[in-house]
């Protein structure tokens, strides 16, 4: 499946030095050196409705880290997924009459835009759930002849021949310090997976399972359901956590540097596919596990299934600069939980006026300092606020100057581009 469109990144003098990033997994502060080469999964949508807040967050968020590396000198190599079947998306293109393939199309296409409106840059490798059955059918296989697989005898009104992963056994077979263990991503207790399992597409109650917690690996064709050909597994479609462990082995180094998602990702699927991982190549899947708050929209958090969405493409529709939205988001720090509001929307519009009325007037010499002060901001747990703050303070200082040095305010547009993704 094609990305979307490259941005060239202007070129800074100087450079990032190494990244100290809140690591949700160990739960501490952990410092990312620099290296010549850097790795990062984030996964990506499921095409069944138009980019919202929540996801805008976590793909600027993420943009920074990239950003970061690239700044630092670092070749990044970046993978997305989009999830184009899976039950809601199913249900949705039920419910409006539109074809499940035309719909994911659609929307996929939608948020491509939307990515290259917010100025984010795009993953090197933008992969479908449906063009990654090929991968994924094998290592359900050999996650089955290694007993950490079982088939499931179908219910009343069900097939027979579901897959899911064994939790329990895998957890057994831990005989290293970096072996999974079911906990590990999330530590969460069981009765607090149980609950969260059921919230998050989990079925902890299905009769018949070894475990509650037991994910599907393979779901075995239903009446007017899609599927394909699963070999040994018969005809049917992949579950949703062993989805992006496979994309990620297959496009990236194992581990690799950042596995990164929205903090309701934390579990069940990060935790799960750090499952599957080990149990297919008895190797971690990341290094590190980094996750975003969520944005919430009058008390709640802003989720497709709730419908209180505050869309990307609406606000651009409505002439809304992309730059602001950017910005609006950028003032909260990643990990935070917070709340959309206008008046957040009004502070960020003008900021961005302010920003671009600083530049003709920029101080001689004040470049270098505020791009010194942006990059320490972002090596801080990518401390957007903070690299906010030290934009207002220079453009304060430029507009209550007498004279404008035309190379220093072309330095810091540049910078603000490459470091914060924000063209002025």
């Amino acid at each position: 499946m094609k990305t979307w469109r490259q941005v060239p990144v202007p070129s800074l003098p100087g450079q990032s030095g190494a990244i100290r990033l809140w690591d949700s997994a160990r739960n501490e502060m952990a410092e990312i050196p620099v290296d010549a080469e850097q790795s990062m999964y984030v996964c990506g949508i499921t095409p069944y409705d138009a980019t919202h807040l929540g996801h805008a967050a976590t793909y600027v968020a993420f943009d920074l880290l990239n950003r970061v590396w690239r700044d630092a000198g670092s070749a990044v190599a970046y993978v997305q997924n989009t999830t184009d079947v899976d039950d809601p998306l199913l249900e949705r293109a039920d419910a409006t009459g539109v074809d499940w393939r035309t719909l994911a199309k659609e929307q996929i296409a939608l948020f491509q835009r939307d990515m290259e409106a917010l100025n984010v840059l795009p993953p090197d490798h933008y992969i479908g759930a449906v063009e990654s059955i090929p991968w994924i059918v094998p290592e359900i296989e050999r996650l089955l002849e290694e007993g950490l697989a079982y088939q499931l005898a179908g219910a009343e009104g069900e097939p027979d021949g579901d897959v899911y992963y064994d939790v329990t056994e895998a957890t057994r077979r831990a005989d290293t310090p970096e072996a999974w263990r079911l906990g590990q991503v999330s530590h969460l207790t069981v009765a607090q997976m149980i609950e969260v399992f059921g919230e998050r597409g989990g079925d902890p109650e299905r009769p018949g399972k070894h475990s509650p917690l037991d994910p599907i690996l393979w779901r075995e064709a239903r009446l007017g359901e899609p599927r394909w050909d699963g070999g040994t597994l018969g005809r049917g479609r992949p579950g949703w956590h062993i989805e992006c462990t496979v994309i990620a082995q297959r496009f990236l180094p194992a581990p690799f540097t950042v596995q990164g998602g929205g903090s309701d990702l934390q579990f069940p699927h990060h935790e799960m596919g750090a499952g599957h991982a080990w149990s297919l190549h008895r190797v971690p899947l990341a290094r590190h596990f980094a996750h975003t708050g969520m944005v919430g929209l009058d008390g709640q958090k802003m989720s497709k299934s709730l419908g209180n969405l505050v869309l990307v493409s609406k606000l651009r529709a409505a002439g809304e600069a992309p730059e602001a939205i950017r910005l609006a988001i950028l003032a909260n720090h990643y990990r935070s939980d917070w709340e959309w509001t206008a008046e957040v929307f009004e502070i960020a519009k003008a900021r961005l006026n302010r920003w671009r009325e600083a530049i003709p007037r920029a101080g001689r010499g004040s470049a270098d300092l505020l791009i010194a002060e942006i990059r320490g901001a972002l090596a801080d747990d990518l401390d957007a606020p903070r690299a906010l703050a030290a934009v207002d303070k220079w453009a304060d200082d430029a507009l209550a100057g007498t004279e404008g040095e035309a190379s220093d305010g072309a330095l810091v547009a540049a910078a603000v581009d490459a470091l914060l993704g924000v063209r002025l």
